[in-house]
């Protein structure tokens, strides 16, 4: 990839193709541990699930333009400090987040075996969103994870030395990265907590303790794999 570049002959669609095949694979191994256990802790329905997986993505395509921007305006280095053990310490601490989130604010009561009357009661449209923190953040931190694609991203864009130029690189690999399984894992697996959660709320419960621990468990290993 490195070679096309210095003939002037790297484009957009490149980079693109460069995201998607990320996306497809090392991303998809990478994020559904944390994203999957996510929505099947919070037994999230069809539009909070595809809410979150969107808002995740879009946390991807934020920080790697941020990366690409840092990278074209400072070079590989300062773009690589952020994907080392700084990047470790930001998914341990998004996904030990995301873990204590479960269990301050569980998903709503959706899954009884009797569901509650309807009443007038206005909807809490801000809770929903507050919801949309974790996965926002968890999706920004993964960003971090070092691979061979995010390497080449990065050294493109520094190679480019143009912050906007780098910018854009970093942007087209985020929206080539969004094409992944995600979309469809992280929906079945909320699906799947929602199926088990259904009129068996000790199961609910046990459900959205065991993902919360995965959760910080997880965040717990990255940590030390930070220091």
């Amino acid at each position: 990839m490195l070679d096309p570049l210095a003939n002037g002959q790297v484009t957009l669609a490149a980079i693109w193709l460069l995201g998607v095949s990320m996306g497809l694979t090392a991303c998809t191994v990478t994020c559904l541990p944390f994203m999957g256990t996510w929505a099947l802790g919070r037994a999230s329905g069809q539009g909070e699930a595809f809410l979150h997986t969107g808002v995740f993505l879009a946390g991807r395509v934020f920080t790697y333009t941020v990366l690409g921007t840092a990278a074209g305006a400072a070079g590989l280095g300062l773009a690589k400090a952020m994907g080392g053990p700084w990047g470790n310490a930001v998914i341990g601490g998004a996904s030990i987040l995301a873990g204590l989130w479960l269990l301050a604010r569980p998903a709503g009561k959706a899954c009884n075996a009797v569901p509650p009357a309807p009443t007038l009661a206005p909807v809490h449209i801000h809770r929903r969103r507050a919801d949309s923190l974790p996965p926002l953040f968890l999706g920004a931190a993964l960003s971090l994870t070092p691979c061979v694609p995010l390497a080449s991203l990065l050294a493109l864009a520094a190679a480019s030395g143009n912050a906007l130029q780098g910018a854009g690189y970093g942007l087209a690999f985020g929206l080539g990265a969004t094409l992944t399984p995600i979309l469809v894992l992280v929906p079945l697996a909320g699906r799947l907590g929602r199926e088990l959660r259904s009129g068996r709320g000790w199961i609910g419960r046990w459900l959205l303790w065991g993902a919360a621990a995965v959760l910080i468990v997880l965040g717990l290993r990255r940590l030390l794999l930070a220091f």
